[in-house]
């Protein structure tokens, strides 16, 4: 981020670097850049799912993954996702168990962005930032599909995601 304006890297059907855009840009016109987001799993096979604060500027309120968030210009994936999950959870993916699980196109699939998704193994809710999350609560995959089906508001890719890397 440099004077406020977040940069991202603007990418090919390929998703290779052609440029720099905007967030805000990228948002406005879909255009491709690249996201992590990441779940918490427990040995019960739920999903920690977080809520939205309501401040945000985009999905307030909403159901969100465990982690999610834009790799930065000059950022790779993994570098998101250590700095993403220290930043909304206070965790280090160091010192836990942890697996990439999924990789998306927006070419190939109704995703939003060119996204590879992580998943970290715990039993403990982690102490996520205030500014980020309202609360969160373990659901299992179908309890969440079935609660957004029912009116729950949640981010926009979350029920796909959870139908592609959950119950598929």
């Amino acid at each position: 981020m440099t004077g406020g304006t977040e940069w991202l890297d603007l990418v090919n059907g390929h998703d290779e670097v052609v440029g720099r855009v905007t967030r805000e840009e990228a948002w406005i016109r879909r255009l491709p850049v690249r996201v992590i987001n990441a779940f918490l799993v427990n040995s019960c096979g739920e999903l920690w799912i977080p809520r939205r604060t309501a401040h945000k500027a985009m999905f307030p309120n909403c159901l969100d993954m465990s982690v999610g968030g834009h790799v930065a210009s000059g950022e790779d994936y993994l570098a998101c996702f250590k700095r993403e999950t220290r930043e909304e959870l206070n965790l280090n993916v160091d010192d836990v168990p942890w697996r990439e699980i999924a990789y998306f196109s927006p070419f190939d699939t109704p995703l939003s962005a060119f996204m590879r998704v992580y998943e970290i193994r715990t039993d403990e809710a982690p102490d996520f930032n205030r500014d980020d999350f309202s609360g969160a609560c373990w659901l299992s995959p179908r309890q969440l599909l079935h609660n957004i089906a029912a009116g729950d508001p949640a981010k926009g890719d979350l029920a796909e995601l959870i139908r592609r890397c959950y119950l598929s």
